[in-house]
């Protein structure tokens, strides 16, 4: 599986994505943050071209991967890892060379350190959001919630599921039967349009909380029932969520409002119905 996440150099956005147990870079991003060419993707192009003429196998090396680009969609790119992004830049001439090369050994050993001290990994997400003013003990239960979440993706290869597609419908299955609603209507109901808008990132502490409920029943069903197709799988899946649905629906009932929330965490608090005004 891999793992996306987007780094600044300078003011300029570089894509990055976990691939193979290391970090590979958006070839492209890094031309365009060097050179500031109105058009890096051309300037990639007869890179190459020139790097090919000389025999480098740096061309070679990089991986044609799936990055996520400003229309939201996904598509191929050529990325680098860190050893072969250092051979990239020393071929292009700019200023910002080396204070990129300095960048780029922070940001590519910075995953590595998580890996072997996960602790790491979790306060850099605790400032992160901190930074974007969500309070304190909302925080404790989303980075719970991130933890909760690792270990079901966990038990989920343990028992053959692979693909970011499989993961997706087996998640909405969990979260239709604890929200009686779908990820998708739910992120509707909240003003959240973007592709790219995380829901968990705009719950309230409750949905929080029943979403971990579902997911760690889920968990605990799987590890003791073992399922070994996709669809015992998503019936464990329903399973999960359908004690965070009744336990939803209990709450419901004593707080006579409903958990399934419109209220959200949009920057500056701008309600989304506020947003066009």
């Amino acid at each position: 599986m891999t793992k996306n996440k987007l780094v600044v150099f300078e003011s300029k956005s570089i894509r990055r994505i976990w691939h193979n147990e290391e970090w590979f870079f958006s070839v492209v991003d890094v031309c365009g943050a060097l050179t500031d060419s109105l058009d890096a993707g051309a300037y990639w192009r007869k890179l190459k071209q020139r790097l090919n003429k000389e025999g480098s196998e740096v061309v070679t090396n990089c991986h044609g991967l799936k990055l996520e680009a400003s229309d939201g969609k996904k598509y191929i790119s050529d990325c680098a890892n860190t050893k072969d992004m250092f051979r990239i830049v020393q071929s292009i001439p700019s200023p910002k060379a080396e204070p990129f090369k300095q960048w780029l050994a922070h940001v590519g050993y910075e995953r590595i350190q998580e890996i072997e001290n996960p602790e790491l990994a979790q306060d850099r997400m605790k400032q992160l959001y901190e930074l974007k003013g969500y309070p304190k003990d909302w925080i404790d239960k989303r980075l719970r919630g991130i933890a909760i979440r690792q270990n079901l993706t966990d038990e989920w290869k343990e028992r053959g599921i692979s693909s970011e597609h499989d993961f997706g419908i087996l998640t909405a299955e969990i979260a239709k039967a604890a929200f009686g609603v779908t990820p998708s209507k739910h992120k509707e109901l909240k003003g959240l349009t973007r592709k790219n808008d995380n829901l968990r990132d705009h719950m309230t502490d409750l949905e929080l909380i029943f979403t971990m409920l579902g997911e760690r029943v889920t968990t605990e069903i799987s590890q003791a029932e073992k399922p070994d197709t996709f669809v015992k799988n998503k019936n464990v899946a329903k399973r999960g969520g359908g004690v965070a649905g009744t336990a939803r629906k209990e709450t419901e009932k004593e707080l006579g409002r409903s958990i399934v929330s419109k209220e959200n965490f949009l920057p500056k608090a701008i309600a989304p119905n506020e947003e066009k005004k």
